[in-house]
């Protein structure tokens, strides 16, 4: 309570006080030199002149006047009376004259010509101008003669507190990592204050929170603003609407005030694992599916943003972890289950996996709080679907004998529908490939007759083509080539190449073979066989 009191006493004191100072005597000027006061003219006016400072040197001279100071803002009825000029060669007569120039002189300032009483005739503004300089010089009355050298001095304005702070770069926006420790640097405010930062408290500024406690602090000299709470969660709360205020005067009362505000926004770290939307998930898909094609999505939610919300996933358990693969959809963090093997509803018709979301980058900071990962089980269900015929062989080798009787059986194909629903199967020729027509199949059971009679001198291979076709859905169909080999029989006489004539002579001799006419001539008389 004592020192409340002295405060508010300091107060309502400390503007008599400084009015009173300015009525306190006290200053002496030294004269100035002669080439200050020297004016140009003729050699007769420089003697005189000289003669007169001759005299003036004699003469003990000084000046005394009031220290010169005035209030700022100070307005009366009258006049406000800052000081006064005096000489000590003033006797008291009314024979000296006081003159004033420099600024302001004549119009803010007024000189009484005859007591030196300076009075301003204005309103003085310290933030517009501090100070003015003038120059005071004393004269004989009757002869204009300077009884003094001129002096110059200067009148201080005196500062009030007429400026409140202001924060000229706010509003401020700032941000903090989420979940900071207590006392976390956030940001720095500036308020300025116009008023004289030398003369009182009028420009000491303090600094304190109007709003956005209990979450953060100001420090109130430096107006270093810090977190004040520990484990501020971004996904609670994201952003503070803080105000600041800063009071001159050192913050006493009576001091002017300016408030900022300023927006802290936390900024996200990961703190958070991924949490799957379900533990269980189902999907279905047709058997015959391309491989690579999506089937289904799963999704692992995190509460973090940007880089702290990616997450990979990854198949870990399960009866078709080579059968299918999961990767990430980089836009919505979706985990893509695709197909990587063929699916066979006759085979397998489920399947069940356990798959895996965790976070790409982790925080060390809050290991403690994970795994940063979670699981979700994953029910793959294999649909039939309609199924072309399939052949019992990729491709069939059939032999015939060329003297084959017409609609013999030369070899016989099948197929079956590989579905559940097993459809009858019938058979065909592709004429494409049997443009002769020297083949016919049974239709019901694939038995392949020959229709035209073969000659394997004349063609050893015929290669055709059947086609299966459903006849629940024709457009189920199959295709199987078939080889067939034409096999040679005994049924072609020897023949020569060429016709040849043969003779036989009287003179032949055992084993000779006479068939030319050099035979002939050789062997004496010959005769034609």
């Amino acid at each position: 309570m004592p020192e409340r009191l002295t405060e508010m006493l300091m107060d309502t004191w400390t503007p008599l006080i400084i009015l009173w100072i300015t009525l306190l005597p006290s200053i002496y000027m030294a004269p100035m030199n002669q080439s200050q006061i020297l004016p140009s003219g003729s050699s007769t006016e420089l003697k005189r002149l000289t003669e007169e400072q001759r005299v003036l040197n004699r003469s003990k001279r000084g000046w005394v006047w009031n220290q010169m100071f005035v209030l700022e803002e100070f307005s009366g009825p009258e006049p406000i009376l800052v000081g006064r000029l005096h000489t000590d060669l003033d006797p008291g007569s009314s024979k000296i004259k006081y003159i004033l120039s420099g600024d302001g002189a004549g119009t803010i300032f007024v000189i009484n010509d005859k007591t030196g009483d300076i009075h301003a005739m204005k309103r003085l503004d310290r933030e517009e101008k501090a100070e003015y300089t003038l120059t005071a010089q004393a004269v004989d009355r009757d002869t204009n003669k300077p009884l003094e050298p001129p002096s110059e001095f200067i009148i201080k304005v005196q500062d009030i507190n007429d400026n409140a702070p202001e924060f000229v770069d706010g509003p401020y926006h700032a941000t903090v990592p989420e979940m900071s420790v207590v006392g976390t640097f956030v940001t720095k405010v500036t308020a300025t204050d116009a008023d004289d930062p030398v003369y009182g408290n009028s420009a000491k500024l303090v600094y304190s929170i109007l709003e956005g406690q209990p979450y953060f602090s100001i420090e109130p000299h430096t107006a270093i603003i810090k977190t004040a709470l520990p484990n501020m969660d971004r996904e609670a709360k994201e952003e503070y609407f803080v105000v600041i205020q800063a009071k001159d005067m050192g913050g006493h009362m009576g001091g002017l005030s300016g408030t900022t505000t300023v927006t802290i926004t936390l900024t996200d770290v990961n703190d958070n694992p991924p949490k799957f939307a379900q533990s269980l998930y189902h999907f279905s898909v047709m058997e015959d599916v391309a491989l690579g094609e999506p089937i289904g999505r799963v999704k692992a939610n995190d509460l973090d943003i940007g880089e702290n919300a990616k997450s990979s996933y990854d198949i870990i358990e399960g009866d078709g972890m080579d059968i299918f693969e999961v990767t990430t959809d980089a836009q919505t963090q979706d985990g893509i289950i695709r197909v990587r093997k063929p699916l066979d509803f006759e085979t397998k018709k489920s399947y069940t996996l356990k798959v895996e979301a965790a976070n790409v980058h982790i925080d060390p900071r809050f290991l403690s709080g994970g795994p940063f990962k979670d699981t979700a089980t994953v029910k793959i269900v294999v649909e039939d679907a309609d199924e072309p015929p399939v052949f019992s062989s990729p491709t069939y080798l059939l032999e015939v004998h060329e003297n084959a009787a017409i609609n013999s059986v030369i070899g016989q194909v099948t197929a079956h529908d590989p579905d559940v629903s097993s459809s009858p199967i019938r058979f065909s020729i592709d004429r494409h490939t049997d443009l002769e027509r020297q083949f016919n199949i049974n239709a019901e059971d694939g038995k392949i007759t020959l229709a035209t009679p073969l000659d394997r001198e004349t063609s050893m291979w015929h290669n055709i083509t059947i086609v299966a076709t459903e006849t629940r859905n024709h457009s189920q169909v199959s295709r199987v080539p078939v080889a067939i080999k034409v096999l040679d029989v005994n049924d072609n006489a020897p023949e020569f190449a060429s016709e040849h004539e043969a003779f036989l002579c009287e003179n032949g001799k055992p084993g000779q073979v006479s068939s030319s006419v050099f035979s002939m001539l050789s062997s004496g008389e010959c005769w034609r066989i």
